[in-house]
């Protein structure tokens, strides 16, 4: 009896319609089109079925009156390179909505010393297990490093050449495309030809280029007409990173900004950009000091900032840039020592000054503000993670509404309790995707949910041509994240920052529950995305 029992159990279990099945939402499919009520079923890691599906059954229903329900967030510039290593479970970014994580900048796990190719990092991952998809550009600051040195000055033949294939074997290991960081070093070293030359490369593979321009501040519109330069000479897309007006004597130009990639698409290249919800970014308070101070690596920076000989060219620099280039300044584009607050000191001694601004760590430390930054920095080791305030609401708003920029957090997976912890981090690392749907959709409606959820997902799958993800369809892979729009809010700020955000319900990754019912599961059902 007991075993005709469990042979009926297992008939019916197989004999489910769906694995999973999410009744009554209101879903949001990703195209931009207006919403519609409707059931999802998931089975076998894809969706399986979209409509009525009032007759059909499955292992587990979920009821999603009063919900959305949308294809699972991808955060096209993120930065959790290292902490998924750490921990898998991506807490801070699933509990966002967010399913798939594209990593790379300036830098990229690989090529390194530690992952030589991008197979050996993605099979770290795989074999550590992952909550979310991963995907990753090759960073040019990391091949610029390994081939040319840690130094400016234009490459070699020689070099150049070992550039270009070490993105062409980026991109066979699976890179999305090249991607820069050029405001400080080593970026900052790396010429237009040379960017060039490995953008042609990975436009061989249908790769795009991703980049944090040279400068946001003065000369930010020679930096976007350099990326749009870059896409067309190597003939592949432009994707401008967080873009921005970083400079308090620019704010309000953002429209003039906008009108030069609008123009660019309008003579039919393809050059889009993408955007955080919040005033403020992310850096180092070392890139304070001039490139020229960064050449030869870590060491030779501590040197230099203790070398009595060039103190009061540094400070000069610092404080007022160098005239005639385009160098980023972020004191003069700050405007004020006020404007940057520390996120993370090595120093133990120091740790009192984490979430601290640089001001109040002047006053307590005393003594001549220049002098007090060469200090800081010395004590600890040349580097201190810093965010900064220095671009304004209004010109974020005016790029958020532009059908061709995006959402992207440029934040870290992390999590309220244990080592990763440990800092003092921005709050978009907790907040990005909650704060445009609470904050910009349902309280001062800058843009609709269905054009919110578009650029989180489908606006991000086209750019990267992962042209099976981003969209509610039957066939594609089971990314979905259901919310509650009433309540979707970010809680992290600035000064409280490890606070995880509220309203998304569910998150669902290839198929499987990560979150449910807002606590995360221990699934970790990621994998690498590539074109």
């Amino acid at each position: 009896m007991r075993n005709t029992f469990l042979l009926l159990l297992c008939f019916a279990l197989r004999a489910q319609d769906f694995d999973l099945l999410i009744r009554g939402g209101r879903v949001v499919d990703g195209t931009g089109n207006p919403s519609f009520l409707a059931d999802v079923g998931l089975k076998d890691g894809r969706v399986a079925g979209l409509g009525r599906l009032a007759e059909k059954t499955a292992k587990r229903v979920i009821d999603a009156k009063g919900l959305v329900v949308s294809p699972g967030f991808i955060d096209i510039h993120n930065h959790s390179d290292a902490t998924l290593l750490a921990d898998g479970n991506a807490q801070s970014m699933v509990r966002q909505g967010v399913t798939t994580m594209i990593f790379g900048e300036g830098e990229s796990a690989a090529p390194s010393r530690e992952y030589p190719r991008f197979t050996d990092y993605f099979a770290r991952l795989k074999q550590r297990g992952i909550s979310t998809n991963v995907g990753s550009y090759v960073g040019s600051s990391s091949i610029w490093v390994q081939t040319h040195g840690p130094k400016a000055g234009p490459p070699s033949a020689d070099n150049l050449t070992k550039m270009r294939a070490a993105v062409r074997q980026a991109m066979a290991d699976g890179a999305l495309g090249v991607s820069s960081s050029l405001s400080g070093p080593p970026g900052a070293w790396i010429d237009t030809n040379s960017l060039v030359a490995m953008c042609e490369e990975a436009s061989k593979f249908g790769g795009i280029y991703s980049t944090h321009m040279r400068t946001e501040g003065q000369g930010v519109f020679e930096s976007v007409r350099e990326a749009i330069d870059i896409g067309r000479r190597a003939n592949l897309p432009v994707d401008v990173i967080h873009i921005k007006i970083a400079d308090h004597k620019l704010w309000g130009q953002m429209p003039e900004l906008i009108g030069l990639i609008a123009n660019a698409r309008a003579q039919g290249q393809e050059v889009e950009a993408h955007v955080y919800p919040y005033r403020a970014g992310q850096n180092n308070l070392a890139s304070i000091l001039p490139p020229w101070a960064h050449e030869g690596g870590q060491a030779k920076l501590m040197e230099n900032i203790q070398n009595a000989s060039l103190r009061e060219r540094l400070r000069s620099e610092v404080l007022n840039g160098i005239p005639g280039t385009n160098w980023y300044n972020h004191y003069t584009a700050t405007g004020s020592w006020e404007g940057m607050l520390l996120a993370s000191l090595s120093n133990p001694e120091y740790k009192k000054y984490q979430g601290r601004r640089m001001n109040e760590v002047i006053r307590d430390i005393g003594g001549d503000p220049v002098d007090v930054l060469f200090k800081v920095l010395t004590d600890n080791g040349g580097s201190v993670p810093t965010v900064f305030f220095h671009h304004s609401e209004d010109d974020m708003r005016f790029a958020m509404k532009q059908p061709f920029v995006s959402i992207g957090s440029d934040g870290t997976a992390i999590a309220t309790e244990g080592l990763l912890a440990a800092q003092h981090p921005h709050p978009r690392y907790y907040g990005t995707f909650p704060r445009v749907l609470g904050r910009y959709v349902r309280d001062e409606k800058v843009i609709t949910l269905e054009e919110a959820i578009r650029k989180m997902t489908s606006a991000n799958a086209s750019k990267l041509r992962l042209y099976d993800r981003g969209l509610l369809r039957v066939g594609f892979p089971a990314d979905v994240t259901v919310f509650d729009p009433k309540t979707i809010i970010d809680n992290a700020t600035y000064d409280k920052p490890h606070q995880y955000a509220t309203g998304v319900a569910f998150v669902i990754v290839n198929g499987t529950l990560v979150l449910d019912r807002g606590t995360h599961t221990g699934a970790r059902p990621g994998a690498i995305v590539t074109r």
